[in-house]
């Protein structure tokens, strides 16, 4: 039984090859033309989804656009981005408030224990104590914004 399918397979194989070549023949003209469409579409569509995700700002590309600005290495505005970094961890460490001007106050709060309730059962659960970070925007960021 496999003999007689792999023979009709053949005998239709040359059956589509030709069907395949005459189509082929007629959409020879137009399809460059509908690849050149496809090609402005899919450059519109990276271009649409670029502009709609808004872009990132890390601290490489911080110290990137600052190496340029002050003709610094990318290695040096990279160590003092980081060391700024380490320096507002370990001042919120201690309990300060950090205040950045133009940008807002950074600052350690403190949540009291309290009741909580487990939201399948019901039933009360004690939620512990803890310290969270806080950051309340400067006017000048909201009004930039």
């Amino acid at each position: 039984m496999a003999k007689t399918a792999t023979k009709t397979a053949t005998k239709k194989a040359p059956a589509r090859k030709a069907a395949a070549k005459s189509t082929a023949k007629k959409a020879a003209k137009p399809a460059k033309a509908v690849a050149s469409k496809a090609a402005a579409k899919t450059s519109a569509k990276k271009a649409t989804k670029a502009t709609a995700a808004s872009p990132i700002l890390t601290l490489r590309n911080i110290a990137e656009t600052l190496s340029e600005l002050h003709e610094l290495p990318k290695r040096q505005t990279n160590e003092m981005l980081t060391q700024v970094v380490e320096m507002i961890t370990k001042s919120l460490k201690k309990g300060d408030k950090i205040r950045l001007s133009g940008l807002g106050i950074l600052q350690v709060r403190k949540r009291a224990a309290r009741m909580g309730r487990n939201p399948q059962t019901g039933e009360p659960v004690k939620i512990k104590a803890s310290k969270k970070i806080a950051f309340r925007a400067a006017k000048d960021l909201k009004e930039a914004i």
